[in-house]
């Protein structure tokens, strides 16, 4: 594969980090007046349905064939219903701010995992840098635990949604795609989850929890169209081209994503907000001391 070139890789990586950290603000509106497997299925149905017209009706792109179909599988269900599914829980016992940062672990964890999936030598300074990180994930939320806007439950679902997250990355980047177009397969991955997730949906479904009112088409189509079909079509792109370098760019989630909650929820920047970011950039940083790419 050619490598794309520097100022489009930057300018990728710099859109995927604020469509994506937008994600967790977009939730928490949405979650005010539906329920949150209500929002997750609505949500891939319309990416799905979308990707897919455009990649087979329009474009014309070739269908998954043989084994891709189980791949998509497998990565639909790690990235969309597990990750996604999980997030989404989670972020009504939890802040926007907060969702943001638990992102910008991933690049540990994704390091941490690869020890143990592709064989990579367990280095201290990966150890140090997930006990640093995790760090700064709870001291952003200590001051918000036993309230309700943060909860240990909370905190513990988001951080697991982060390991499949991980694991779906690790997963996607280890698997030959045959040169199949990244639309066939984040439309049909998205359709996928977003099946998985359908029972959920239907058991525990309240109608007198959810209103389709402005505040709820504008959560989901924002977290359809700019994050599930436009970040993670330059996730798929920046992780097929590196995918360690590519979740460098999940560094600049807390940022990007404490300040458009603070200017879009309201939420509040505090020195424990700020300590937490620096201690989770301080991890990462640890984390890629010694590293030539």
């Amino acid at each position: 594969m050619n490598k794309p070139k520097q100022s489009s890789w930057i300018l990728a990586g710099l859109l995927f980090a604020v469509l994506w950290s937008s994600a967790s603000t977009a939730t928490k509106v949405g979650l005010q007046v539906a329920q949150p497997m209500l929002i997750a299925v609505v949500r891939f149905a319309l990416a799905a349905v979308l990707m897919l017209a455009y990649a087979h009706l329009i474009k014309r792109y070739r269908l998954p064939k043989g084994r891709e179909w189980l791949q998509i599988a497998v990565y639909g269900t790690l990235n969309i219903a597990v990750y996604l599914g999980l997030y989404v829980i989670a972020m009504q016992e939890v802040t926007a701010g907060i969702g943001a940062l638990a992102v910008a672990v991933n690049p540990v964890i994704m390091s941490v995992m690869a020890v143990f999936l592709l064989g990579k030598k367990l280095e201290s300074k990966i150890i140090l840098s997930l006990f640093i990180c995790l760090a700064g994930v709870f001291c952003t939320a200590w001051p918000l635990l036993g309230h309700a806007v943060v909860t240990t439950r909370g905190l513990t679902i988001l951080l697991a949604s982060m390991f499949s997250y991980s694991l779906a990355a690790i997963y996607f980047s280890s698997k030959k795609w045959d040169g199949l177009n990244l639309f066939t397969i984040n439309g049909w991955q998205t359709l996928i989850g977003g099946l998985v997730l359908l029972p959920f949906l239907i058991a525990f479904y309240d109608p007198a929890k959810n209103n389709f009112n402005a505040s709820f088409w504008l959560s989901v189509s924002w977290l359809a169209i700019p994050v599930s079909i436009g970040a993670v079509q330059l996730w798929l792109w920046l992780t097929r081209s590196d995918t360690i370098k590519a979740g460098l760019w999940l560094f600049l989630c807390p940022l990007f994503g404490f300040t458009i909650a603070a200017l879009l929820v309201g939420e509040r920047v505090g020195i424990y907000t700020i300590g937490g970011i620096i201690l989770v950039l301080a991890g990462l940083f640890v984390s890629r001391q010694g590293n030539n790419k």
